[in-house]
């Protein structure tokens, strides 16, 4: 399989942005309207009975307001990683999801660890420095966009609150930069 970017139609990227917010929303409403009973399934660092908590809590979150501080930057980061193509953008959430979450079941402290902003900081970390590494311009743009819409996430990767996890936040952001160096170079194709 080839992981040469190529190229969507913006009516493909805003569908499959779309789909990553209905998924999101669908899944807070349950997880809302259960008493958050699905949060149980988050990842709990060096607990092996957790481990499948990995693909669950990007899913998951602590609270409504959780859930709209992410669904934003995931939605738009979503939509700016797939002018890198799909399968990229696939290849890097499978990436971030489980790199950033394996990561963060070996180095985190013992806690519940649930949410997007994992996601959402690999995203913008491969973003940022899969646009200067590709010397495409377009990309490039995005990185510029991201940079300016987001600097303040630096801020979360910091332990400045017990209640976020920065570690998640941190080694999340790790994996994404992984990810640019091994496939943020990679060249364009076009449809």
């Amino acid at each position: 399989m080839s992981f040469v970017r190529k190229d969507i139609s913006a009516r493909a990227k805003f569908r499959w942005s779309l789909i990553v917010f209905l998924t999101v929303t669908v899944i807070e409403m349950i997880n809302l309207f259960t008493g958050r009973f699905f949060n149980r399934f988050g990842l709990i660092p060096g607990h092996v009975e957790s481990l499948p908590g990995l693909l669950i809590s990007p899913l998951l979150h602590g609270s409504f307001f959780h859930y709209l501080s992410n669904i934003v930057p995931l939605t738009l980061m979503s939509y700016l990683l797939l002018y890198h193509g799909v399968i990229r953008y696939f290849l890097i959430t499978i990436w971030v999801v489980l790199v950033g979450g394996l990561l963060l079941w070996c180095f985190g402290r013992v806690a519940i660890h649930v949410g997007s902003s994992g996601v959402i900081y690999g995203y913008f970390s491969y973003l940022c420095l899969a646009g200067i590494l590709s010397r495409d311009f377009k990309l490039f743009l995005i990185t510029v966009i991201v940079v300016f819409l987001y600097n303040g996430l630096i801020w979360g990767i910091l332990p400045v609150s017990s209640f976020v996890s920065w570690e998640g936040h941190l080694l999340s952001a790790i994996s994404g930069l992984m990810a640019a160096v091994f496939w943020g170079a990679r060249p364009s194709v076009s449809n």
